[in-house]
């Protein structure tokens, strides 16, 4: 089984994914790392240099053209599913979760490291909060499509492994 993870950035994808990987004995991907590797910069760098929507096409290729093993944990970008159809696709490919969490619990873990976050940068506080409520908004019709809803606040590996042995 793929088990493709959405959510908005700080929600837990990577820390989750790699320890539900090492938990079900599946193989873990980070997209976003995959990414970095083809194009020899960070996602910050390649954003700077060639803008948001030749990073989105970039990402979709990325998504589609990674061979995946029989069983894995993938985690996605934050904006992955919002864009192209590739929500979609990860459906047709694999089980979708969505791990979800308030703005106020997002910002507070995104306070620090915002250096790696294209579009983060300036904002901090309120201006943080209001950012990720925003964007939130604009993206939750995407995460709400996803074949599972998980409460980010109270996941841990071994919750989610019961979460998609039932779902």
């Amino acid at each position: 089984m793929k088990i493709f993870l959405t959510g908005f950035m700080g929600s837990g994808k990577t820390t989750l994914g790699r320890k539900l990987a090492a938990r079900m004995n599946y193989e873990f991907i980070d997209l976003d790392h995959k990414l970095e590797q083809q194009v020899e910069l960070s996602i910050a760098e390649y954003f700077t240099l060639f803008g948001e929507d030749s990073f989105r096409k970039l990402e979709a290729e990325v998504l589609r053209k990674t061979p995946y093993p029989e069983n894995a944990v993938i985690s996605t970008g934050g904006g992955l599913p919002c864009f192209f159809d590739n929500m979609e696709w990860m459906k047709a490919n694999g089980k979708v979760v969505y791990i979800k969490l308030s703005p106020k619990t997002l910002a507070d873990r995104l306070e620090t490291g915002k250096e790696e976050r294209p579009l983060l940068q300036d904002k901090h506080g309120d201006a943080l909060v209001e950012f990720i409520e925003n964007k939130l908004a604009e993206r939750e019709p995407f995460y709400a499509q996803a074949n599972i809803i998980a409460d980010g606040l109270s996941l841990t590996a071994e919750r989610m492994e019961q979460i998609l042995m039932v779902g």
